[in-house]
């Protein structure tokens, strides 16, 4: 195991991007003494250190054509976009049954990323047992608009992504020296303002620091990507992105367009293996 930071972008269905990396991990038998996840990026985190190669890209992508998985049916039943009782409970513990064990087994450091509604701040939840801490990642991977408000221990929550897209800086804080940066983004991104402002202020009435963080996620989205780079010069990141733009979608439906990506991060990452090992050894 690397005494490192592996950090987890969100970015929807762009998270297969992500999956193709892990799964190359997974492969080398890498092992990273800190995970953090955000949203997609949690929910990839989860498969990756239960160590079920492949088991990330096919939940994204085989239940597509399944209504309950992710329909505007879902969102007008339930409230969530992605029904919750096929996510985080059917999916797991009877479709593609999840790795408790292998989880528990983990010697590292798992936390997903959340933002706290009521505040505003980010919060890094520790995931100590997937099946009885499940909520945590359900509530970094809650997109506004499209989700219900996620309660743990008397707070609300929705995605990590609203907070701290990218915690590289909280990683740093805790005491890793070294890390490995995994974006969804392709080089050269840099987001825009929200288009949906006025359906936030209106959803989200009695907490008005969604509002705010919306109408100020681009800048501090585009400060964040400074700050990455100026830690890829002092060698406390190593970044692993995209170099082209992807033309998948959030809320992507073409199975193949979502391969490709998945298949393009497991080749970004074996492409860079060799200075990732003389990084992370150094």
């Amino acid at each position: 195991m690397y005494q490192a930071g592996l950090v987890l972008e969100g970015g929807g269905m762009k998270g297969v991007y992500t999956s193709g990396v892990l799964d190359f991990f997974l492969d080398k038998n890498l092992e990273f003494s800190s995970v953090y996840g955000v949203s997609a990026g949690a929910c990839n985190m989860s498969s990756f250190l239960s160590k079920q190669k492949g088991r990330a890209i096919d939940v994204m992508v085989d239940y597509l054509d399944t209504r309950r998985y992710c329909s505007m049916e879902s969102l007008l039943t339930t409230g969530d976009l992605f029904n919750v009782e096929m996510c985080y409970h059917l999916i797991p513990d009877y479709l593609w049954p999840y790795d408790y064990e292998a989880f528990n087994a983990y010697q590292g450091k798992a936390f997903s990323v959340v933002t706290n509604i009521q505040t505003g701040k980010a919060e890094y939840l520790r995931v100590r047992d997937m099946k009885r801490d499940i909520d945590m990642i359900r509530a970094s991977a809650s997109l506004p608009l499209v989700s219900r408000n996620v309660k743990i221990n008397g707070n609300y929550y929705l995605d990590g992504g609203l907070s701290d897209s990218i915690p590289l800086q909280k990683s740093i804080l805790d005491g890793n020296v070294k890390n490995v940066v995994v974006m969804t983004k392709e080089v050269g991104y840099r987001r825009k303002p929200s288009e949906h402002l006025a359906l936030i202020k209106l959803r989200y009435l009695k907490y008005p620091k969604v509002y705010q963080l919306m109408s100020t996620r681009h800048i501090n989205y585009n400060e964040t990507l400074a700050y990455i780079e100026r830690q890829k010069e002092n060698g406390q990141a190593f970044v692993i992105q995209p170099r082209k733009k992807s033309d998948v979608g959030r809320v992507e439906k073409d199975k193949e367009k979502l391969r490709a990506l998945y298949k393009e991060g497991y080749e970004d990452a074996a492409a860079c293996y060799e200075p990732l090992m003389r990084y992370l050894e150094a």
